[in-house]
């Protein structure tokens, strides 16, 4: 089979000018060298050292020892040189040994992606987090409410930060609404803070609408790639073994399902499934190390976290949105206190943050009573109002229940949550006059279910929901 003629790049690779890598017999000859030197040295020393006043060459057998050795020497070098010029790839002209010299240079002016390349130049295949010892999903939650106190000045309640983590440990997706001013972005930044990898807030502009607003596009007249911050903290994300949260600062002020259409799909996928990101159509000469074929993996250590305003400029977030993203409230001002503890960051890898939700999954669970009273619930909504819900959000619940317990909270207290956020939303879609009247009806089947005053969360829902009609 003919030989392929490899490129000057790949013949020449940096402080090899040979071209070839070293064989059999370019390593005999080399080893040979470095001998033959180490004796010629050890001859030229006992040369010099005559008894005379000036050095001449006498008829001493060390003389010709010598003289023998430096031939060899020069013969070696020349064998070396001969089979390198008959080797299958051919010597490299000077032009290509000027630019194998600066290969990373040649690359990044000829990659499309030049930002990614640099990366990919400064930082190692992967690092690996250490983690504190001793870290529980409770201490956990509780070092970073006294962290945003004492260090940050930022007070959120012991449920909302039960609710923030328990969010991240169950979906990927978080969509945080509320009132201004109630610290929807500030707690997702405070939590890069926390953990020592800063958040990375984008801005959503009000003419985004497919997946290359987040991810930038290529520019036929440069020959780049307009690299976004998203795709950048992206390709980030696979070299490191640490928690990335990407904040999409006001996500409806455009439509979420239209520019975030793709993620919701990929992000859906199982764990352990390769999410491949198209980022180009093909794959070209001088793409980053880790895109194949113009994607990159979606990896599973990132976090999208939009913070969302409910006005006439924004738009409605849609069910496919909101079924597949947690979803957290921020309405009210917590009360300032000061924990008395030395607040400081965490070190948490990733793989540990995903070892301590599988604990909490194994120590905690939703229990037959609470999976028979959601049932109980689901009958009474269907004949009622028609409305139920799927295998999706009861999968969510599922999960979130015992990560929500294992942070320090009940299971009523998460069954509340996730009912008032996934399932009584749906009633907005449902005859508001209606709705309306059956509301006192809905509120005293909460209290027979769970309890007397046990689901404050979905009281509070059905009273604000049917005040605005």
């Amino acid at each position: 089979m003919k030989h392929k003629k490899k490129s000057p790049e790949q013949r020449i690779e940096k402080g090899n000018y040979l071209g070839t890598p070293f064989n059999v017999f370019h390593t005999i000859l080399a080893v040979c060298c470095f001998i033959c030197l180490g004796i010629l040295i050890v001859m030229l020393v006992i040369t010099l050292s005559n008894p005379y006043d000036k050095f001449y060459f006498d008829n001493r057998p060390i003389v010709y020892i010598f003289f023998v050795l430096m031939f060899l020497i020069i013969g070696l070098l020349v064998g070396v040189t001969i089979i390198s010029v008959l080797g299958k790839d051919s010597m490299p002209t000077y032009d290509e040994f000027k630019r194998a010299q600066n290969k990373f240079a040649y690359l990044k002016a000829k990659s499309r992606f030049p930002e990614l390349l640099d990366f990919d130049e400064n930082n190692p295949d992967f690092t690996k987090e250490e983690t504190e010892k001793g870290l529980t999903l409770k201490s956990f939650c509780e070092k970073f409410r006294n962290y945003n106190a004492d260090v940050l000045k930022l007070y959120y309640s012991e449920e909302d930060i039960r609710k923030f983590i328990a969010s991240l440990g169950t979906s990927k997706i978080m969509i945080l609404q509320g009132m201004s001013g109630t610290g929807k972005t500030s707690i997702a930044v405070a939590f890069g803070r926390f953990i020592e990898n800063s958040s990375t807030v984008v801005p959503v502009q009000p003419m985004w609408k497919e997946k290359s607003d987040l991810l930038g596009y290529y520019n036929e007249f440069t020959g780049k790639f307009n690299e976004t911050t998203i795709l950048k903290k992206l390709y980030e994300a696979n070299f490191y073994d640490k928690m990335f949260i990407i904040v999409m600062d006001e996500m409806n002020i455009a439509r979420v399902e239209y520019y975030f259409s793709e993620f919701l799909s990929l992000l859906e996928l199982p764990a352990g499934s390769e999410r491949k990101l198209a980022i180009a159509s093909n794959g070209a000469e001088g793409d980053p190390r880790k895109m194949s074929h113009g994607r990159i993996v979606l990896p599973n250590n990132v976090w999208f976290l939009g913070t969302a305003n409910n006005d006439d400029s924004t738009f409605a977030i849609s069910d496919k949105v909101y079924d597949r993203a947690m979803v957290m409230n921020l309405n009210k001002r917590a009360n300032h206190f000061k924990s008395g503890t030395d607040a400081k960051p965490v070190h948490i890898s990733v793989t540990a943050f995903y070892e301590l939700i599988e604990q909490a999954k194994n120590e905690f669970y939703l229990s037959e009573e609470g999976k028979q009273r959601i049932r109980r619930l689901d009958d009474y909504l269907i004949h009622t109002f028609h409305l139920t819900f799927g295998n999706r959000i009861m999968m969510q619940i599922n999960n979130y229940v015992p990560i929500y317990m294992a942070c320090g909270g009940t299971e009523n207290e998460a069954l509340d949550d996730m009912i008032s956020k996934k399932i009584l939303r749906k009633l907005e879609a449902q005859n508001p006059v209606y709705v309306k009247n059956k509301s006192l009806e809905l509120i005293n089947k909460f209290d027979e279910i769970f309890g007397q005053d046990e689901m404050k969360e979905c009281i509070e829902y059905i009273n604000t929901l049917t005040n605005n009609i």
